[in-house]
């Protein structure tokens, strides 16, 4: 079994989401996966990622990214498309959706597939059900979730195989993502004035790989949800395998060494529309 340490900031929950995504990523890649987090240092917490073979599982998973397409799934015999923004869309089998039709593209499953045929699906953005679709971007103009992963995928192949050692540091000058890593998010009443006025002038600089793998994270967890704008994430100081790996997110009582913290949201714009993190605590420290 090989094993894999990289740097994590347990204070950025897109991050902790992303560990979640390259474990559920190396299950399908390598086999027998298993993540945690050695937090012995606190100014030095890592990521462990262990799976079968002898290959690194985080360069499996980023080797895959590098080689990887995105297309949406569409119920069967639905008009909804997403090819007007360069995706392509495909029809799910027959009577097998994840969630009721939507109104629109935006929230069409992703999947992403390379040319072997290993896929990881995307699609807990879907509205219509009980689950909690934990979808802090809003879509403007329609923009659908399968588009932003084909634009964070973009900006990562180019550098993926670099970004091995330490993934959640690579960075790119970012329009639009998921709202997940709040590096690049602002409240422009906070922050005093608005960056979409000074396009010219400054550029946002996003974590397009800490978005995309922590949207393949929420694909079978969430964090637990105290109410629209607060949410509660757990984490463990052992290495696990993705099914108690989910159950910790959402702050299941396991009798495993934990922590968990609460991340605080707001409206970066218009009430109701796209949120974003702006403030997260420890519950209590280790």
């Amino acid at each position: 079994m090989a094993q894999a340490r990289i740097p994590v900031d347990l204070l950025n929950p897109g991050q902790v989401f992303a560990c979640l995504g390259l474990l559920e990523a190396a299950e399908v890649m390598c086999g027998e996966a298993e993540g945690g987090f050695d937090w012995s240092n606190p100014a030095a917490v890592r990521f462990i990622l262990r799976a079968a073979g002898d290959s690194n599982p985080v360069e499996a998973v980023l080797e895959f990214l590098a080689r990887a397409s995105v297309y949406s799934l569409a119920p069967p015999s639905s008009q909804q498309t997403t090819v007007r923004w360069s995706v392509p869309t495909r029809q799910a089998p027959a009577e097998v959706f994840p969630f009721p039709e939507p109104d629109s593209p935006a929230t069409l499953p992703a999947v992403l597939e390379d040319v072997a045929g290993r896929r990881l699906e995307i699609e807990h953005w879907g509205d219509g059900t009980h689950r909690d679709a934990l979808k802090f971007w809003a879509g403007a103009g329609g923009y659908p979730g399968a588009a932003l992963a084909r634009d964070a995928l973009d900006l990562i192949r180019p550098n993926a195989l670099s970004a091995v050692d330490d993934p959640f540091a690579l960075s790119a000058p970012q329009s639009s993502s998921f709202r997940l890593d709040w590096r690049r998010d602002y409240i422009p009443v906070e922050l005093g004035f608005s960056l979409n006025e000074h396009t010219s002038t400054m550029t946002m600089m996003g974590f397009p790989l800490v978005e995309l793998l922590a949207v393949v994270g929420l694909q079978n967890a969430r964090p637990l949800r105290l109410d629209r704008l607060n949410y509660r994430y757990g984490v463990l100081g052992t290495c696990v395998p993705p099914l108690l790996f989910r159950s910790a997110l959402g702050c299941a009582p396991l009798a495993l060494p934990s922590r968990s913290f609460r991340m605080h949201l707001g409206w970066p714009g218009q009430e109701g529309q796209a949120r974003c993190i702006t403030d997260v605590i420890e519950d209590s420290m280790p």
